[in-house]
């Protein structure tokens, strides 16, 4: 049976691990069914990052980061998951977000982080925000 702080805790988790996974869940069922020219598209933008993916075929690249995704949405929808092990991967993937941010060119301007003036709904702003999801469990 759960505690009474543990159940406060895991309440309070509830809104933040919903929003996260089914945005997770979305992603990851989107890239799912990515036809060849989206595969070729993900790959080639993560090669700008990280150029080992290169040596993977697109469409394999896309299943994997599709599995990846579907992975994370399952650990942070799922109750029985911890919130360590849910913060956990949700924080692996998004250092591997950021680092696209950072390394990809055009992602901001020269020598500073800050981003170029486009739509805040990009990929490096929901790399933002899942990167601090694990953090804000820990308040």
């Amino acid at each position: 049976m759960t505690s009474g702080p543990a159940r406060r805790s895991a309440a309070r988790q509830l809104p933040l691990r919903l929003s996260v996974g089914s945005f997770f869940l979305s992603s990851g069922l989107a890239k799912r069914r990515a036809d060849p020219d989206t595969a070729e598209g993900l790959q080639q933008f993560a090669t700008t990052a990280y150029p080992f993916l290169g040596r993977i075929d697109a469409e394999r690249f896309a299943r994997l980061l599709s599995t990846g995704e579907l992975a994370i949405a399952a650990a942070l929808l799922l109750p029985v998951v911890p919130a360590v092990v849910a913060g956990g991967a949700l924080t692996a993937f998004s250092v591997g977000t950021l680092g696209l941010y950072l390394r990809s060119p055009g992602m901001r301007h020269e020598g500073s982080l800050r981003p170029p003036n486009r739509d805040s709904h990009s990929p490096r702003t929901s790399g933002c925000w899942a990167s601090a999801s694990p953090l804000s469990s820990r308040a």
